[in-house]
């Protein structure tokens, strides 16, 4: 799968990825009225608003990038209907032929851990015959329980031909609390990502690692440092837009390539036309706001990687 991303990235010039995290706050008002004219104000309607927003979003994109990033949380407060909505967007970003990063952030150990793998990228037996739960392409993994929480994804995706993008350096203020404590002389992000880069050494596609890592956009002097510890390691980079990363914070985590990274903007992408910049757009219009602010997006990311 690491193999598909980077065609696409190749083919859209676009190294960057869409964070399909919905909030009911986001919705412009004619898409929940006619949810809750269906199902009344209910999860229901909640989870039915949030597929028609993303649906909208999806179509006005998807010729432009290659890949899309729900955030399960944002589906789950809704329960059951929320989760439904979660499947269906990922079924319909596939269906598009966009690689779908699942961001569930999973972390446990043993059996746990691999029932969480084959859930969301594997397949479970039922009797004689497997499915695929959700069904996404790559997932987020926490690695702070150590190799026991991780080793069940890695398997899962050596069997489905998947990845894993693992926590490294996260781009939350608070983050340091603990990623930047000094181990023998390192900051423990620098271990966590020699940890990824050994994992993915035994895993590989045909120019990287298929076991890929999280390095916040907000922290630019340790993703170039992280690069270096990471050499054949695709890092997704949250903390784009909204978070304060920009263009010019970013090319230290791309390789001479100009591939090695995948930048991800959420709300700067899915809520652009509450910007006072995309305004004009008006909520009607929301989604083709949203394609501008891709665009930009794309404008401002390759500006950068061409002029360092």
């Amino acid at each position: 799968m690491i193999n598909k991303l980077i065609t696409k990235i190749r083919k859209t010039n676009a190294p960057i990825v869409v964070g399909l995290d919905p909030m009911l706050s986001y919705i412009p008002r004619h898409i929940q009225d006619k949810a809750f004219a269906e199902y009344g104000e209910t999860l229901e309607g909640a989870a039915e608003a949030i597929w028609q927003y993303n649906k909208g979003i999806v179509d006005a994109t998807c010729d432009l990038i290659p890949a899309v990033k729900p955030q399960i949380a944002m589906y789950e407060q809704f329960g059951i209907p929320g989760l439904m909505a979660y499947k269906k967007t990922v079924d319909y970003c596939k269906s598009k032929d966009l690689v779908v990063i699942g961001d569930i952030k999973r972390g446990d150990i043993g059996s746990t851990s691999a029932a969480y793998a084959v859930g969301h990228l594997g397949k479970v037996q039922v009797g004689s015959k497997s499915y695929a739960g959700f069904g996404e392409d790559f997932a987020t993994v926490n690695p702070y329980l150590g190799s026991d929480g991780v080793k069940p994804f890695i398997e899962v995706c050596k069997e489905e031909k998947k990845g894993l993008f693992i926590l490294v350096k996260t781009s939350n203020p608070s983050s340091g609390e603990f990623q930047d404590r000094i181990i023998d002389g390192r900051p423990l992000y620098e271990w966590v990502g020699e940890k990824v880069a050994q994992w993915g050494e035994d895993h590989m596609g045909d120019e990287y690692s298929y076991i890929g890592a999280v390095v916040g956009a907000t922290y630019p002097e340790m993703g170039k440092i992280l690069r270096k510890v990471m050499p054949k390691t695709f890092i997704l980079v949250p903390g784009y837009g909204a978070q304060g990363g920009k263009g010019a914070d970013l090319v230290h985590f791309f390789n001479e390539d100009g591939l090695g990274a995948i930048v991800n903007s959420s709300r700067g992408i899915i809520a652009a036309y509450k910007q006072e910049k995309y305004a004009s757009f008006g909520e009607l219009a929301y989604a083709d706001a949203s394609r501008q602010a891709v665009k930009n997006m794309i404008e401002d990311i390759s500006g950068a990687l061409n002029n360092r």
